[in-house]
């Protein structure tokens, strides 16, 4: 039953528009419709879901990857004799790299702290310590 036709049955109370049977098909269109709506809410809802997914996904892999042009360094240590004058100012100022470290201070703190040393300490001629470099090759 269209809207006109129950609007023409509202207006002169005609009982046959509004049997029991009309009624009930009326209730069950609306239910139906009701459910429909709903399926395409649920529909809506699970494809922004996977969007949302594949979009986060897609941009943290991204974000991650490395680009072509970065090179990777590693990280090794080498052995340094100490030679008479030197001091672990003058070796850390030979080899300091200052890509990898903020001040050569911050250097010469990894030095003493890899080889025991305190900053009062002196080397000898003979002596050998352990000095931090950078390399771009696998070893």
């Amino acid at each position: 039953m269209s809207e006109a036709m129950r609007a023409a049955a509202s207006l002169y109370n005609n009982p046959r528009y509004f049997s029991h049977s009309e009624e009930r098909i009326r209730r069950n269109q609306l239910r139906r419709q009701r459910i429909i709506r709903r399926q395409y809410m649920a529909l809506g809802v699970i494809c922004a879901i996977i969007i949302f997914t594949l979009c986060f996904s897609f941009s943290t892999i991204l974000s991650g990857a490395e680009g072509e042009d970065h090179v990777t360094n590693y990280k090794y240590y080498k052995t340094v004799t100490v030679h008479s004058g030197d001091s672990v100012w003058s070796i850390a100022s030979a080899n300091f790299d200052d890509e990898r470290y903020s001040s050569l201070n911050s250097y010469i703190g990894e030095i003493n702290s890899i080889n025991n040393l305190d900053s009062a300490s002196t080397l000898n001629a003979g002596e050998t310590i352990i000095v931090p470099y950078y390399s771009t090759e696998f070893r």
